[in-house]
């Protein structure tokens, strides 16, 4: 027989539970400075873990000489082109707004070009939708994007400060991304022995977290790539303003199911049409519609595989969550949580008796 329980003991337990939890809230209102930094180095840890583990067979002996061999792949693969492609991203949004400024490029000219083509059916049609005036919607246009551009110029000002920051995070993610290569085992095995679970269970949960944060992870931005590069090299080749602008903005809206590159490139081959531009218009048409949508179908299956690839519309919505609560960073962390979500529900379909009828 057992005794009844020691109250000093739920006490204890009892007030331990409230410092573990005090503790830990504590800890990451500390590091919410740099939130972004430790996901990026996690994130970073945890694709570049495979090349890692590689080098780790051939020197075993040297975990620190592995890792650094695989954070300078990091810095090589993925830091640099970042930081050139940031720094070529705002040469270029600098120089469009002084075309804007300088009147070089002029939405004036553009709209009444497009007021010139513009099939007479599709004037009744504006004009019922309360559109016919061009000049009303030019001027309405025109105010919106120099709002828009106003505060971006003078942001413009914080850019050392702004420098700081940034390469004050980057240090940091690469420093923590160094530990994860090296002691990412010891870690997880940590994890998962605070884990209330049975050991099954432990490793079942953190192996498939893992596959399908790695597999999401590096299809999504992957893809993103792909896409962003040859919509913008489509762009260029047909000599169209901004390539570099718009293949960014093509790789971002890339990172959302169902909205896709189409949102840029459709418009732009539209305005194209509208103006007089028949012929770059249809080539960029069937460039996004043949070649740039394709991307995604054809590359992330290889990428993702069937198993770990989460359906669309879980990753849409957890992409336009993450990103509405916490800016660019979201576009990571909500698949992140999705992905956590997933496995959790797949371990807990699993774990549940069954009925013996």
């Amino acid at each position: 027989m057992t005794g009844p329980p020691d109250p000093h003991s739920a006490m204890e337990r009892g007030f331990l539970l409230i410092l573990l939890v005090c503790a830990t809230l504590a800890f990451a209102w500390l590091a919410g400075p740099f939130s972004g930094a430790i996901l990026w180095g996690v994130i970073a840890a945890i694709l570049f873990a495979p090349l890692n583990a590689a080098l780790l067979r051939r020197a075993p002996c040297r975990p620190n000489l592995a890792a650094a061999i695989t954070l300078l792949a990091i810095t090589a693969v993925a830091v640099v082109p970042a930081m050139l492609l940031g720094a070529a991203l705002l040469s270029q949004a600098a120089a469009t707004y002084g075309s804007l400024q300088s009147g070089e490029i002029s939405f004036a000219r553009s709209f009444a070009a497009a007021e010139q083509h513009l099939p007479q059916a599709l004037h009744g049609w504006l004009e019922r939708l309360g559109l016919g005036d061009f000049i009303m919607v030019r001027d309405r246009i025109g105010r919106v994007i120099a709002s828009s551009l106003q505060p971006l110029a003078g942001r413009a000002l914080d850019i050392g400060q702004w420098a700081f920051a940034f390469f004050l995070s980057l240090g940091v993610m690469l420093y923590l991304t160094f530990f994860l290569l090296r002691d990412g085992a010891r870690i997880i095995d940590r994890i998962e022995s605070c884990l209330p679970l049975a050991p099954d269970q432990r490793r079942l949960l953190t192996a498939r977290f893992v596959e399908v944060v790695r597999a999401t992870i590096k299809g999504s931005l992957i893809v993103a790539v792909l896409q962003g590069m040859t919509g913008g090299l489509a762009f260029w080749m047909l000599g169209i303003g901004g390539a570099l602008l718009w293949g960014v903005a093509m790789g971002v809206f890339s990172l959302f199911p169902a909205i896709g590159t189409a949102f840029i490139w459709v418009p732009v081959a539209a305005w194209l049409l509208f103006t007089g531009e028949v012929w770059r218009g249809g080539a960029l048409f069937l460039v996004g519609f043949f070649i740039v949508s394709s991307v995604d179908n054809v590359v992330r299956p290889i990428l993702v595989g069937r198993d770990a690839r989460m359906p669309d519309y879980i990753v849409l919505i957890a992409t336009l969550g993450g990103f509405e609560l916490m800016g660019f960073n979201g576009f990571v962390i909500g698949p992140v949580i999705a992905a956590l979500f997933l496995a959790v529900w797949d371990i807990f379909r699993n774990a549940r008796p069954t009925g013996s009828g």
